[in-house]
């Protein structure tokens, strides 16, 4: 049954179309994604979905109630939805338990059990100035999920944050999908934040929605090099090129895991070693063709091959 319905959304600002015919429609405790560049029109659109931000055609509706705008609200937003920018402000020199304290909703042992989740309980006697980065994120999230939402926006959780912290903000986040049964909806550019978590993508372009389907679809097939490039590291082939090694028919977008260093045969082409580059789990080499085409591949770490070798390479699955 569907919990989120967006439907021919459009956004004109400043005659510039931020949105344009924006559908799709997301599932209760389903994630979803929307990825795309910088100004293609992500923020704008969990604005209106929030209710935070008028659309200038379509509607929104969540659990089948439609979502009012600004325009028709003395307070903007909707009560089920919580949405968390990607810059926030929290009270300054005021104690942890004094910011949730205003905001709660819930009986004390739902906030008791909500504080562990999103990982604060050793925060609540700080004062907000006394935080750090995370801490303040985690503190910010904890107190929109006091109000007791439904759904979750979140832009850019992961931006600007170091590995340990990340790795914690991911921990609380899925706890809260879990043990909450939160839906979440999130904005993120990084593809090692997103593929692994979605169960849905949407790929926005200028404000349109130009692709959408499951993590491996959009990384593996994905229709243009924009929405390639968005999700990591990639080849663009000419159809000669893809029949002679024999990948797929299709964009000729293939990513540097789908092609092997191997033996000269039937659907090789033949190369020198560029470069090669350690990568943890992999090698990362640059190999160029006969023809002075780049070939971007990863070979695994018992690969025996040095700079300026030959070698033959081929499509794998």
């Amino acid at each position: 049954m569907t919990f989120l319905s967006v439907s021919k959304v459009s956004k004109i600002l400043q005659d510039v179309h931020v949105l344009t015919d924006i559908t799709f429609q997301q599932l209760a405790s389903q994630k979803v994604v929307i990825a795309g560049e910088t100004g293609s029109g992500k923020s704008t659109l969990l604005k209106v979905i929030a209710g935070l931000e008028n659309s200038d055609e379509g509607e929104v509706y969540l659990q089948k109630e439609r979502v009012k705008g600004p325009h028709e609200m003395l307070v903007p937003g909707h009560p089920l939805i919580a949405y968390l920018p990607q810059y926030f402000d929290l009270p300054k020199s005021l104690r942890v338990e004094q910011v949730l304290t205003y905001a709660n909703r819930l009986t004390h042992a739902q906030a008791t059990q909500l504080f562990e989740v999103c990982q604060i309980e050793h925060l609540l006697l700080r004062r907000t100035n006394e935080l750090s980065g995370g801490e303040r994120q985690r503190i910010a999230l904890c107190r929109l999920l006091l109000g007791k939402p439904r759904l979750l926006l979140l832009d850019e959780p992961f931006s600007n944050l170091d590995m340990g912290v990340k790795a914690r903000l991911k921990e609380v986040i899925d706890a809260i999908c879990e043990k909450l049964k939160i839906t979440c909806l999130l904005v993120s550019h990084d593809p090692a934040d997103t593929l692994p978590w979605a169960d849905k993508i949407f790929v926005l372009r200028q404000g349109r929605i130009i692709q959408s389907g499951v993590p491996a679809s959009i990384y593996l097939q994905p229709v243009d090099e924009y929405t390639a490039s968005l999700f990591g590291d990639y080849n663009k082939f000419s159809p000669r090129i893809c029949q002679k090694i024999g990948c797929p028919d299709g964009s000729g977008l293939i990513r540097p895991e789908n092609l092997k260093v191997t033996n000269k045969g039937k659907h090789t082409v033949r190369g020198k070693i560029a470069t090669i580059h350690y990568q943890g789990d992999h090698y990362r080499l640059h190999v160029y063709t006969q023809g002075g085409v780049l070939l971007k591949i990863h070979a695994p770490l018992k690969m025996r091959h040095q700079t300026g070798d030959v070698v033959y390479i081929t499509y794998q699955r």
